[in-house]
């Protein structure tokens, strides 16, 4: 099936909502990003429902001044009646002990159109680097999946970067 232009500007504004409730600390328009029963994976960690993965955003970020989300470009992928992403993410970091730091990943995604609005309703985030702005720092081993679209299964663990580890 062909991704149409409407599911790819969707899929892009969602992206760009997400980046602005994640600067601006805004838990309720993050989750407001997933569908009701929607699920966010990260850092072996996983968040199901509107208001655990807005509380989780807060909760994450905790040491965090600022986060500038960047998206890549989704490669999206239609089949069966489902719209699927593979999309990479850079993000600069201010912490607030005045240090920053730098990540690199990959977002594993399922999108689903509610009321004529694209929402996330599966992510999955391998962590690939969490280090100095330079990129100094080793990556962290993480799954090729091979190439889009690819993905990991539901039970699959996250890569990288895992709270508690």
């Amino acid at each position: 099936m062909t991704v149409s232009v409407e599911m790819e500007i969707g899929v892009r504004r969602l992206h760009a909502l997400c980046t602005d409730a994640v600067w601006r600390r805004d838990p309720v328009a993050f989750g407001e990003c997933y569908t009701a029963d929607g699920i966010w994976k990260i850092a072996g960690l996983e968040f199901q429902g509107r208001d655990a993965i807005g509380r989780a955003l807060t909760d994450l970020g905790a040491g965090n001044e600022r986060v500038l989300m960047m998206f890549g470009s989704p490669i999206l992928d239609l089949a069966d009646g489902v719209l699927t992403a593979r999309t990479y993410t850079v993000e600069q970091v201010k912490l607030l002990d005045g240090g920053g730091s730098a990540t690199v990943g990959i977002y594993y995604e399922r999108f689903v159109e509610q009321d004529g609005r694209w929402l996330f309703q599966w992510r999955h985030f391998d962590f690939c680097y969490l280090g100095p702005p330079d990129l100094s720092a080793p990556f962290f081993p993480f799954q090729d999946y091979g190439p889009a679209p690819a993905l990991p299964g539901g039970t699959t663990a996250t890569a990288g970067l895992r709270v508690g580890d």
